[in-house]
């Protein structure tokens, strides 16, 4: 069996657990969110592999990057990413790659970019299911009228990454 070398990285939000799976990024997620037992077991039995505490060289340039992006300069992830997930997974988190820093989209706005309008739920849980936090910026999805919905994070959490975006002022959303 192979191995998903984590370490911690600590926000000012919370903790985020990040796992590297051969030189790819597999794990950026919130260490104590709901489905954090769920999460794990979808990607070691994706990648039938098991989590241990190990420095490896990617994480430096993931912290490094987390903390420009905490700092505000950095907009867009460089880092290579390895979904854990089925197919229809996969394209949710590949469209959320594509909103714009800065800019939030509805769950139904999504699902027709997706060409499929009907799968609004559906998109709502991929988003929800989605284990490359920030990097993969599901905290851009919000509500068909503009209220923040569920975070791993917390909603305070979505909040402030949001504002630190600056897609949020005074209670307004920019659309993407």
């Amino acid at each position: 069996m192979s191995n998903i070398l984590i370490q911690e990285f600590h926000t000012h939000l919370g903790v985020l657990i990040i796992g590297v799976y051969n030189n790819s990024c597999c794990l950026c997620d919130w260490k104590y969110r709901k489905q954090r037992a769920a999460i794990d077991q979808r990607i070691t039995q994706f990648l039938d592999a098991s989590f241990i505490e190990k420095p490896h060289k990617l994480h430096n340039k993931i912290c490094a990057q987390l903390h420009a992006y905490f700092s505000g300069t950095l907009s867009d992830f460089t880092i290579p990413l390895l979904y854990c997930g089925s197919s229809f997974q996969t394209s949710v988190w590949e469209a959320l790659r594509m909103i714009p820093y800065g800019s939030v989209i509805s769950y139904s706005s999504l699902s027709r970019k997706l060409n499929n309008p009907n799968a609004t739920r559906a998109v709502a849980a991929a988003n929800g299911a989605n284990a490359l936090s920030i990097i993969v910026p599901c905290h851009r999805v919000v509500g068909s009228d503009g209220t923040l919905t569920g975070y791993a994070g917390g909603l305070l959490a979505k909040e402030k990454l949001l504002q630190l975006e600056g897609a949020l002022w005074s209670g307004q959303q920019r659309l993407f």
